[in-house]
């Protein structure tokens, strides 16, 4: 038997199992399935309620499954779907306020705060979009500024761009152009994407000196190119 009830602007369906037992057990399976199994004669409404009061704990559960699979993340904005930042995840809490003239995103407290007018996935995806946006080009200045003291060249600009299938790149201008996602991987990583950028002020391909250049300010920069390998589907909106 399937049974649901609403948790925020999440619809949680479980299947209900009836058993002869004493306690209400409750199991998250991947890749979204809750399984529930309930004594005999217990009343559905007295088992959603019991689940009910279990929902943050599910919802939690069931992104975390989602979470290890390397796979792309189909988006669902509701709360409780976790978004990345610098290698961590953080889940989502979207506020309705319709007094609000223009969403505003907070990382706040461990949490992803998005105060909307009204539920809608497009504005709430242009509206993370558009932190990221922010925070990309704010961390990227931070460590351009750092690993200068490597190179004698200095950018002409940095800015963030849409670009689909890189992290970043590097104009024939000396322009450093980084994807808004940049933000989302780990610190270390990140590091990796402005210093293979940078190196490219002085090779404009991935030439053996390119490589020595990298190689000689990050060492181990392979296992920072294994880790956007292995995470980066999941850095995506």
């Amino acid at each position: 038997m399937k049974l649901k009830f609403q948790y925020g602007t999440r619809t949680i369906e479980f299947n209900l199992e009836y058993k002869k037992r004493k306690t209400v057990e409750i199991s998250v399976k991947a890749p979204d399935i809750v399984i529930v199994k309930a004594p005999l004669g217990v009343e559905d409404e007295k088992i959603i309620e019991i689940v009910k009061k279990k929902a943050d704990w599910i919802v939690k559960k069931l992104f975390l499954l989602n979470d290890v699979e390397n796979r792309p993340i189909k988006r669902e904005y509701v709360n409780g779907e976790s978004f990345m930042y610098l290698g961590r995840n953080y889940p989502l809490e979207i506020v309705i306020d319709e007094k609000v003239r223009k969403p505003i995103v907070k990382l706040l407290n461990g949490k992803f705060y998005v105060t909307v007018k009204s539920k809608d996935g497009d504005i709430i995806k242009k509206a993370m979009e558009m932190w990221y946006r922010e925070k990309t080009l704010e961390k990227a200045k931070e460590k351009v500024e750092y690993f200068q003291r490597y190179f004698n060249k200095t950018p002409t600009g940095i800015r963030v761009k849409e670009q689909k299938k890189r992290w970043a790149s590097c104009t024939y201008r000396d322009e450093l152009l980084f994807n808004y996602r940049c933000s989302m991987a780990r610190s270390d990583a990140f590091d990796y994407i402005v210093v293979h950028e940078m190196c490219h002020l002085y090779h404009k391909n991935h030439s053996k000196d390119f490589w020595n250049l990298v190689s000689s300010i990050l060492p181990d920069y392979k296992k920072r190119i294994d880790y956007l390998k292995k995470y980066g589907v999941r850095m995506d909106l």
